[in-house]
């Protein structure tokens, strides 16, 4: 007989609807003989009525059939599919085609294209591109000159190269391996009700906004860069992105100027798509992207966030429901997820 888990944390996070607890155990109904995964949208049964299990074969020997909401079998071939085609793109040379990762998952280029979407959070196009950027990214950083970063990263040709980076990294390749040199970025410190706010910005967007930073800060972050005072245009943006403390969540179409690696992408990503007054566990924001078992990667990049505020990392919380941590003071934190609320 199947020893059902008998965990507490288990029924919180079924309460919660946690998507990180969907990798470790379905959840039984006795009354109704179904089990589903943790984040199912149904309406939630009574405790007593409730079982863990290890996994779908351990429900199905036990009696339950599978929901046929959140399919929890389902779920758990996608999640595999998902993780199939990511490691044939880490070890690909160049992009490989869709019809090509959808064959490694093992379902139609169509579905595919949507669940490995839904499991990251970009296309699987967009996720190659991505880490070929990192991997050039890291090349410019190592290499003497353009051409050879731009045959290890492993590019066929200049123009893709140079299309694909550019739009990434927001500067020529060039620039990149001098360090941002050539690259102006203008600042500004702009008053808010939580302190005095930098905003600094290049011509494409905001490349960082922070609280209890000035101009030497941002000097130390882009060493190489052109670091001039703002203008007219500036103090537009700044305007925006100081509205955005003051009363959260009504301009979601800040521009932004930011890299990271691919996975860090994804999770900002996930972060902006976040609605104002809700917040997500790390947990729950690595599951989103993909990743349930990178919790503490999670919270690094949200860590590695350069736009504070625009990029909504104080939205996310400890799987308990506590704050976790901040860059700039649990207490700013609290005043921002309460302005949200209020927004609502």
């Amino acid at each position: 007989m199947t020893t059902p888990i008998a965990d507490d944390d288990a029924w919180a996070a079924f309460e919660r609807r946690d998507r990180a607890w969907d990798e470790r155990l379905v959840v039984a109904v006795t009354t109704t003989r179904i089990y589903c995964r943790p984040s199912c949208p149904a309406r939630r049964p009574r405790r007593e009525h409730v079982r863990f299990l290890a996994d779908g074969a351990a429900a199905r020997a036990a009696g339950f059939r599978p929901c046929l909401r959140c399919r929890p079998d389902e779920a758990a071939r996608d999640r595999l599919a998902v993780a199939r085609a990511i490691a044939a793109i880490e070890g690909a040379d160049a992009p490989p085609p869709l019809e090509t990762l959808a064959r490694i998952a093992g379902y139609a280029p169509h579905h595919f294209h949507r669940i490995f979407k839904r499991a990251t959070g970009v296309t699987p196009a967009a996720y190659a591109r991505a880490r070929r950027a990192t991997r050039a990214a890291d090349a410019l950083s190592q290499e003497p000159n353009v051409t050879d970063a731009l045959y290890r990263a492993g590019y066929s040709g200049p123009s893709r190269f140079y299309d694909e980076t550019r739009d990434r990294l927001g500067m020529a390749p060039s620039a990149w391996v001098r360090g941002g040199a050539g690259v102006t970025i203008r600042w500004v410190l702009a008053p808010t009700s939580l302190g005095p706010m930098l905003v600094a910005a290049t011509e494409k967007g905001l490349c960082r906004v922070s609280f209890d930073e000035d101009e030497a800060a941002l000097a130390t972050r882009f060493p190489n860069a052109t670091i001039l005072p703002g203008n007219d245009a500036l103090a537009t943006l700044a305007a925006r992105v100081v509205a955005e403390v003051e009363t959260p969540g009504r301009d979601t179409d800040l521009p932004l100027d930011v890299q990271g690696t691919a996975f860090q992408e994804a999770v900002w990503q996930a972060l902006r798509r976040i609605p104002a007054g809700e917040s997500m566990s790390y947990a729950q924001l690595a599951a989103t992207v993909g990743r349930p078992n990178a919790v503490r990667a999670a919270g690094s990049a949200c860590g590695a966030n350069n736009v504070a505020v625009v990029i909504p990392c104080h939205r996310v919380t400890r799987s308990d429901g506590s704050m976790g941590g901040y860059a700039y003071g649990l207490e700013r934190k609290r005043t921002l997820r309460a302005r949200e609320r209020q927004q609502d």
